[in-house]
């Protein structure tokens, strides 16, 4: 599931100078839509790239649909405001019935609901809107979890749940709800920093946990000289973080972002050392890319030596002819991995007595790798026989 994030910027944040200030904090933040009225969608796309969904003022959508030039267009309309959703029109007794309900199933283009949770009849609105629209935008009034419980429950995978939210804290809450947890949610706030730490806690339960484990190194041999890739990324490593590569994508090894300084060679947190053109790199889906194929744009994952992921963009893959070394590791389970190293000090495992030297490593030594008991073809799991080897 992707999550996003949602910021409410129309009319009720105040005027144009307050929702541009919001908008703008939502483009700097990362933000995925802005909740905009729909007189303002020229003024957003003025101001940058982002997702914009818009209240729809009146009229029925469709007819919009083919008056409006792309510039003026949202990427999805939104029905329920001063209508059913929130409120303003009384519910029908037969949701059928609903005017904002023939809105959505009317329109040409992707459409949401907006309603206000103000009791058990607008939750089951609520689940009505859900069979028909994209987007399912659900406010919680006097109460948030349980409703938001209910909805999480019942609706499937026809709509994408967002929920309102005012704080980071509620966010989490909301993408956590049930194990499962919203699809997105909805921040009403002005504080740009509650914005950057709301996209901040979409990024973290996005990310996987990975369970590395101990293998133990059973030859390291001087193999001459190979094409190396040094992955240069946008981000700055700590010095427990790396990545994972190897010449078997079943077994890959952590290899640490060169962060420690050394009389000789000043430090790059920003890079990886990674191994030989041919090897595998994890990527952010989980997926596997040759390393001799990466280029600036790329994304890659970086991992910490307790399996928490995040990901970096590729600035700059640098290759380059330098010695190698081969490392072979026995697994738990007497399963067989090895990677081709540089054959250089600066380039550090992660071993039982902590970070090492490739050029320090010897038989014995226990060494952190990523074991995964599957095949893979074109970087994706697969469940065929394929010998490596």
């Amino acid at each position: 599931m992707t999550r996003t994030v949602w910021v409410k910027a129309d009319d009720a944040v105040g005027d144009w100078d307050a929702r541009r200030r919001r908008i703008t904090a939502a483009l700097e933040a990362g933000v995925d839509w802005v909740l905009v009225d729909e007189s303002d969608i020229e003024r957003v796309r003025e101001l940058g790239q982002i997702n914009v969904a818009a209240f729809r003022e009146g009229g029925d959508v469709h007819v919009m649909d083919a008056e409006v030039d792309a510039q003026s267009k949202p990427d999805a309309w939104i029905v329920g405001k001063d209508g059913e959703g929130d409120g303003t029109v009384d519910l029908p007794e037969d949701f059928s019935g609903s005017a904002d309900l023939s809105t959505i199933r009317r329109s040409e283009e992707p459409a949401g609901g907006f309603v206000r949770i103000r009791g058990k009849g607008y939750e089951d609105f609520a689940k009505a809107v859900a069979t028909d629209a994209k987007y399912t935008v659900v406010i919680g009034d006097d109460w948030q979890i349980i409703p938001l419980e209910n909805l999480i429950a019942t609706i499937g995978e026809e709509t994408e749940l967002v929920a309102g939210v005012t704080t980071a804290e509620e966010a989490r809450t909301a993408f956590e709800t049930l194990e499962l947890g919203a699809d997105g949610v909805l921040l009403d706030s002005d504080e740009p920093g509650e914005i950057r730490n709301t996209v901040a806690v979409r990024d973290d339960v996005e990310r996987e946990t990975l369970e590395l484990e101990w293998a133990t190194i059973v030859a390291v041999e001087s193999t001459g000289s190979a094409d190396r890739v040094c992955v240069d990324t946008g981000s700055i490593m700590d010095d427990d973080e790396g990545m994972l590569v190897g010449s078997l994508s079943r077994g890959l090894f952590f290899v640490h972002a060169e962060t420690a300084e050394s009389p000789y060679v000043a430090s790059r947190p920003f890079r990886v050392n990674a191994g030989a053109v041919h090897a595998y790199i994890r990527n952010p889906e989980g997926g596997t890319n040759y390393l001799g194929e990466l280029q600036s744009g790329d994304e890659v994952q970086i991992v910490d030596t307790e399996g928490n992921t995040r990901e970096a963009i590729v600035g700059r893959a640098k290759i380059e002819k330098r010695p190698m070394f081969r490392v072979v590791a026995e697994t738990s389970t007497g399963d067989v991995v090895e990677t081709l190293l540089q054959n250089a000090e600066t380039i550090k495992v992660h071993t039982d007595d902590g970070r090492v030297a490739v050029t320090d490593l010897a038989e014995g030594d226990e060494i952190l790798i990523y074991y995964e008991d599957t095949a893979r073809h074109f970087g994706e799991a697969v469940e065929e026989s394929i010998i490596e080897r």
